[in-house]
């Protein structure tokens, strides 16, 4: 079981996203996610957050909300609880080299054309909606999603 945080930061319309295509050996291989990544001895999701963003950006939030939790339950990849942050609030100056993949801020009208999740378009548009903090299920059979469970009740 893996805890992890993925934080969407926001400037304006866009989001910063990650397109993780350095690794060879990586679950998000190719796809467009947001800022975060593995928690290490002792962190609360807060301490993994502030870390992840820094390691991967540069930046330095300020400011941040605790969004939700997701739980992804992979066929392939285990189980994975994920702690859901936004931030639109950072300073210091964007990094131009990520070991993780290539950094770009992308429109969120455009970001749903991009190679994502399928169930990222799920907690997505429940981030735009400005949701209450939320629990989320996904269930994958490799990249297909196969069960989505919002706040105990399923959906899609």
């Amino acid at each position: 079981m893996r805890n992890t945080t993925l934080c969407y930061l926001e400037r304006g319309r866009e989001y910063l996203m990650l397109h993780r295509v350095k690794k060879t050996v990586d679950e998000n291989k190719d796809k467009w996610i947001g800022i975060g990544g593995k928690f290490e001895k002792g962190e609360s999701p807060e301490d993994c957050l502030l870390r992840e963003v820094r390691e991967e950006t540069g930046l330095r939030l300020l400011r941040w909300r605790y969004r939700g939790i997701v739980t992804f339950v992979s066929d392939e990849w285990g189980t994975e609880y994920m702690h859901l942050f936004t931030s639109d609030a950072f300073e210091g100056s964007l990094r131009t080299d990520c070991d993780e993949g290539e950094l770009e801020w992308i429109d969120r009208d455009r970001l749903l054309k991009l190679p994502i999740w399928e169930g990222d378009k799920i907690f997505l548009r429940l981030l735009d909606e400005d949701v209450p903090f939320f629990s989320l299920k996904l269930r994958y059979a490799g990249d297909r999603l196969t069960d989505a469970v919002l706040n105990g009740e399923t959906i899609k």
